[in-house]
């Protein structure tokens, strides 16, 4: 069996980067999962809801933790993947405001939204970040591909995967978000 591609997706892991809008940027992996960590719980102990957002398999990501930072994580998530809410604002306004819009209506300052992209460019993303910067929560970005990406250069706290491939760019989100929800379960347990 050839490992290459774990060899690949390993090596790419150890060179994830996390920035801050303050300029301080972390790339050992470990420092990496702790920086996340804590704005994490910062948010869940404030009981600041979370909105987690993507296209594609960046949405799947972002619905399925949605679930998992609600149940696993005891965290106030919601979701913006209601097909009802999601057509109507794409056949109402365009699909570059099926984020935004409803965050018009749902978002309070100090939540946080989680913008999930690999391109960091979807332009439905951008006008979601924007409106969170105008309502004053914070924003986290999950991209990869360039380094300069809009996503990027927006978010309050990045974490950047330096790799082109979309499979390796939505698995390491994948992985660090599973990996967080699953620390904040070991720490506060679990309440079914």
């Amino acid at each position: 069996m050839n490992n290459s591609y774990i060899r690949e997706l390993t090596e790419v892991m150890y060179h994830i980067e996390v920035s801050r809008n303050n300029g301080k940027t972390i790339n050992k992996y470990e420092e990496v999962i702790q920086s996340l960590l804590q704005t994490f719980y910062r948010h869940k102990e404030r009981q600041s809801r979370l909105f987690f957002l993507g296209n594609g398999g960046s949405a799947a990501i972002a619905s399925h933790m949605t679930a998992d930072f609600m149940k696993n994580g005891g965290m106030n998530t919601c979701s913006l993947y209601d097909y009802a809410v999601m057509t109507c604002m794409g056949n109402d306004y365009g699909y570059e405001y099926i984020f935004s819009k409803p965050l018009e209506f749902l978002l309070k300052e100090g939540d946080l939204v989680v913008a999930i992209s690999s391109s960091g460019n979807s332009q439905n993303i951008i006008n979601a970040i924007m409106v969170a910067k105008e309502k004053k929560a914070e924003v986290m970005t999950f991209t990869g591909f360039r380094p300069h990406n809009r996503a990027r250069q927006l978010a309050d706290i990045s974490l950047y995967v330096p790799c082109g491939k979309y499979g390796m760019v939505e698995s390491i989100h994948n992985l660090i978000l599973q990996q967080i929800v699953d620390m904040i379960m070991e720490r506060d347990g679990v309440k079914f």
